[in-house]
């Protein structure tokens, strides 16, 4: 497993860094020459979006006279644990202006509930204890809080119709999932379309994908499968991952349909469940 890194101590982290940097009347530019780190990285740093490697930390020290002490301060960065192909996605995924994402099997991680997400983790091998188990839902719950902003990022999600049936934890597990979606969807803070089983083969039949964008960086794929995943930044390699994903929408329902397939399921797994 890799570390995920706590959001809030990263803030923290970063605006020490910038105090002591102002305090020894260094730009960042200047600091970013004798630390022999780039200007732009420093920069991330200081806003919260990265986090330092030890080398970093230990080069900050040296040229700030700190003492150690941003070498000390890196485990209070430490996080909730997440599976380690996943740990550079995410945090390109906390960084994102617009995500559009397909999930073949799955409601992919910030959109599921806690007890669609219990399950999930729940199922996996090898088993997990309790402790661990509850660790790594608490990571998976606190992804959503990427959706806390209205407007920012912009999310399109595509779900194979095979996510909507497949049985997870039973149908008012189901249902509650179904709705949660539906409640998103209708509040228009994400795009919602279902592949429906009579589209037959599309062209993202063989897994799961996420496109991201940002506003001061070039846009990225994500590919995942079994116990494995990749970040892509080839442009090449991107833009045919976007272009199989537009392939694969317009065999998609329209948002509207999408919703309309959705209640639809999760009414009949609510009369399952009584």
């Amino acid at each position: 497993m890799a570390i995920e890194d706590n959001p809030v101590s990263r803030i923290k982290y970063g605006e020490e860094l910038r105090a002591r940097r102002e305090a020894a009347g260094l730009t960042q530019e200047e600091l970013s020459q004798r630390a022999v780190m780039s200007r732009t990285h420093i920069a991330h740093i200081e806003a919260g979006r990265r986090r330092p490697d030890i080398a970093d930390a230990r080069r900050l020290d040296i040229v700030l006279g700190t003492g150690g002490f941003f070498e000390r301060f890196l485990p209070s960065l430490d996080g909730p644990k997440v599976a380690e192909h996943f740990a550079e996605a995410l945090e390109f995924e906390q960084q994102a202006i617009l995500i559009r994402q397909y999930a073949p099997k799955l409601v992919p991680g910030f959109l599921q509930t806690e007890a669609y997400a219990r399950e999930v983790l729940s199922s996996g091998h090898p088993p997990k204890d309790d402790e661990e188990r509850d660790r790594l839902l608490a990571a998976r719950l606190a992804r959503a809080q990427v959706l806390d902003d209205f407007d920012k990022p912009v999310v399109w999600t595509m779900l194979d119709e095979a996510v909507l049936r497949r049985r997870i934890g039973g149908p008012a597990v189901m249902c509650e999932q179904l709705r949660h979606l539906v409640v998103l969807g209708e509040s228009r803070r994400i795009r919602l379309h279902v592949l429906p089983y009579d589209a037959g083969a599309h062209a993202v039949l063989e897994g799961h994908v996420s496109l991201l964008w940002f506003s001061d960086l070039p846009p990225i794929a994500y590919v995942e499968g079994l116990k494995s995943g990749r970040v892509w930044e080839l442009p090449s390699v991107v833009r045919q991952c976007q272009e199989v994903y537009d392939h694969a929408l317009g065999d998609a329902l329209s948002h509207t349909r999408s919703l309309a397939l959705m209640r639809s399921i999760a009414e009949d797994y609510a009369h399952e469940a009584q």
